[in-house]
């Protein structure tokens, strides 16, 4: 293994967002992990190591009364899971991807990421811009290998998942995970990786397996568990719009984490994905 060598400039930043973000969820009090079995390669998704979900005990009541949740979870429902669907965006979804970048625009979080671009002269100062750029890089609709005409986004890859033939693509967030366990959906296979820091008694970080719907394997999956909404698009959007691309070592607080984001475009760059996982030490 090489040698773990954070990056200054995105660690400093991103700990900041992270430590400012007080709408983040806490394993053992907002919701329960069950690791259950070790999962020893990716080459084989037909074996289930865990008989239980993962997460557990959710607290909705509170977490989806929040409205950055709220916003967030009316985004999950829009899409098609399947790259081999035509999608339809509605007048009403458009009308909620605003509402969610409302949401977070209004939180201490993104108001730090939208400053930090704009001292780097990567971002417009006018809020209004702002939001047009973000709305570009998350829900402008592009075409992904593989699939249908324009069907994609950076927000559905990142934060929905793709079904593409007989694997899943993306689906990077833990709510999502929640939502999609709990419908039926994904069955998890167990994990490869926990990472946490000594005091934590939970995992923060995790890379796992799935399937979705028993049809579509997803050998490896990375999730930071517990972030807002907010957190991560802010995350992958300074990650984004400072040129990273590709895997960078990031301290995130005390976690020592890989930053993964690739891009493409000029002007309008989007994600073509983008995630968190713990470093491989």
């Amino acid at each position: 293994m090489s040698e773990y060598n954070p990056d200054p400039e995105l660690s400093e930043i991103l700990t900041k967002l992270w430590e400012m973000d007080e709408n983040k969820c806490y394993p053992g009090k907002d919701y329960e992990i069950e690791l259950q079995g070790f999962v020893k390669s990716t080459r084989d998704t037909s074996r289930d190591f865990s008989r239980e979900n993962l997460i557990q005990n959710l607290d909705e009541e509170d977490i989806f009364s929040r409205p950055t949740y709220k916003a967030f979870r009316a985004l999950l429902d829009n899409y098609e899971m399947d790259c081999s669907e035509q999608e339809n965006i509605t007048w009403e979804e458009k009308q909620e991807n605003y509402e969610f970048l409302n949401a977070i625009l209004d939180t201490d979080v993104m108001k730090t990421a939208h400053q930090y671009l704009v001292e780097k002269g990567k971002a417009s100062s006018d809020v209004g811009d702002f939001k047009k750029k973000l709305h570009d890089i998350w829900f402008r609709m592009f075409r992904r290998r593989g699939c249908r005409g324009n069907d994609s986004s950076s927000f559905e890859h990142v934060f929905v998942g793709e079904g593409r033939e007989d694997s899943m693509i993306g689906l990077h967030n833990w709510i999502q995970f929640y939502l999609q366990e709990k419908a039926g959906h994904i069955n998890y296979n167990g994990y490869f990786r926990r990472e946490t820091v000594k005091d934590d008694e939970y995992p923060r970080l995790i890379a796992l397996q799935f399937t979705y719907k028993g049809e579509k394997a997803k050998p490896m999956c990375s999730c930071f568990l517990g972030t807002s909404p907010e957190f991560e698009i802010a995350a992958y959007t300074v990650g984004l719009l400072m040129g990273y691309n590709g895997t960078t070592d990031c301290q995130i607080g005390e976690y020592e984490t890989e930053v993964t984001i690739y891009s493409f475009g000029g002007y309008h760059k989007k994600l073509s994905t983008a995630y968190i996982t713990a470093a491989r030490m």
